[in-house]
């Protein structure tokens, strides 16, 4: 077939621009503008919005300089074996935060592997050097029909739930937690109003000044996940987290922490009113919750503690090291106990009081009946060890 000279003259063209672009890739302080998005990366700069397009982080190490944040329609794509660094922040701006946020509508493809994870770390090796990750979504919270995210301030929630947010996997954030005050603290990751489109699975938070992973609402599921909390100075706050109606499932949970810090799980469904729909209503297999056992001097030295209305279904539970198992309160947690709030197959090793309740107005009630006993639970995969599927991506386990 006969070509036209403007078939002719394009084909040059694209062939100019395919070796402009591959001479560009060689430079290893900037990348180019990927096809079909306005960013620019630069390794040593990484910052700012990404309004459109599909932005890759293809090798190496990028410095995370201020608040990197994905907007909708847009997305952020990092290969495997890439380290985000975050640089050491002035406490003396704001703007100058360093933490990743994707917003509502924007996408996040984390593709990590066993063998060359992800890692999102700090130069300041400290925690809560650095803010962590932010992700809002789409699907419904409780705590309105949306809200605004109290790290970011963006907007979360809705009515989706099979929103998409993208895919995570095998992912290691690490000193994440930064706080601007006593009430509004970074987590390692924050799930604001989440879809179940989205996949989390081989993640772990080491060493966050918060919570380790937080659920805001939303229906998103997570497999894999592991929180270590050891520093001595600077202890975490709890491993795992929930509130605002959070409906998804988890599978093969591992977190440990040998300091003073807070709960193995901290569990709410809303602190302004209890019954506020949907309630926080999770289901997670396979969990190993290793404390700090009886050197901890903490007073919040729980494995669970489930309050303000959340109900929860839990299987297959080793829980090591706590001076209580299960800390169940107020009246509509404590009248789900046995049905929607209810833990099977549970053993404890070195475990004070199994469990104890108290009723809204204080009042001591019993809730044995929220967990039932296994000898042969192995929790995560190990019993209170470490699993084998945490062997090689994780660290300082």
């Amino acid at each position: 077939m006969k070509k036209t000279l403007s078939t002719i003259f394009g084909l040059a063209a694209l062939s100019l621009v395919t070796i402009t672009t591959s001479c560009s890739s060689d430079n290893n302080n900037d990348a180019p503008t990927v096809p079909g998005s306005t960013f620019v990366v630069n390794r040593d700069n990484l910052q700012g919005e990404i309004n459109d397009g599909e932005v890759i982080l293809e090798s190496g190490t990028y410095k995370l300089t201020g608040k990197l944040v994905v907007k909708s329609t847009a997305k952020l794509t990092i290969k495997p074996g890439v380290i985000i660094e975050a640089t050491t922040l002035d406490p003396n701006k704001i703007e100058s935060i360093r933490y990743i946020a994707i917003s509502q509508g924007g996408k996040i493809d984390v593709q990590g592997t066993a063998a060359n994870p992800v890692v999102m770390t700090a130069v300041n090796h400290k925690p809560g050097a650095w803010g962590g990750l932010v992700i809002c979504g789409k699907a419904p919270i409780n705590k309105g029909a949306t809200a605004s995210a109290e790290v970011s301030d963006l907007p979360y929630g809705g009515t989706d739930v099979n929103d998409n947010s993208g895919s995570i996997k095998y992912l290691r954030i690490e000193y994440p937690g930064y706080a601007y005050n006593s009430d509004k603290e970074f987590n390692g990751i924050s799930f604001f109003g989440v879809g179940k489109g989205t996949s989390v699975d081989y993640v772990q938070i080491f060493e966050s000044s918060d919570d380790g992973f937080e659920w805001f609402g939303g229906t998103v599921n997570a497999t894999h996940l592991v929180v270590s909390n050891k520093d001595a100075a600077n202890v975490g706050d709890d491993l795992f987290d929930w509130t605002e109606g959070w409906n998804g499932t988890g599978e093969f949970f591992y977190g440990i922490r040998t300091n003073a810090g807070n709960r193995g799980v901290e569990a709410d469904n809303n602190s302004n009113n209890h019954l506020a729909s949907p309630i926080s209503f999770p289901t997670i297999k396979n969990l190993t919750l290793v404390g700090f056992g009886s050197a901890d001097t903490s007073a919040e030295s729980q494995a669970f503690k489930l309050r303000v209305g959340t109900k929860g279904k839990f299987d297959n539970v080793v829980l090591k090291g706590w001076k209580t198992g299960f800390d169940v309160q107020h009246d509509e947690t404590v009248s789900y106990v046995g049905v929607d709030l209810l833990a099977t197959n549970v053993k404890f090793e070195d475990v004070a009081a199994k469990s104890k309740g108290s009723s809204t107005a204080g009042v001591t009630v019993d809730v044995t009946k929220v967990f039932t006993e296994s000898t042969t639970a192995n929790g995560a995969g190990n019993g209170s060890g470490v699993p084998t599927w945490a062997a090689g991506w994780t660290k300082g386990l």
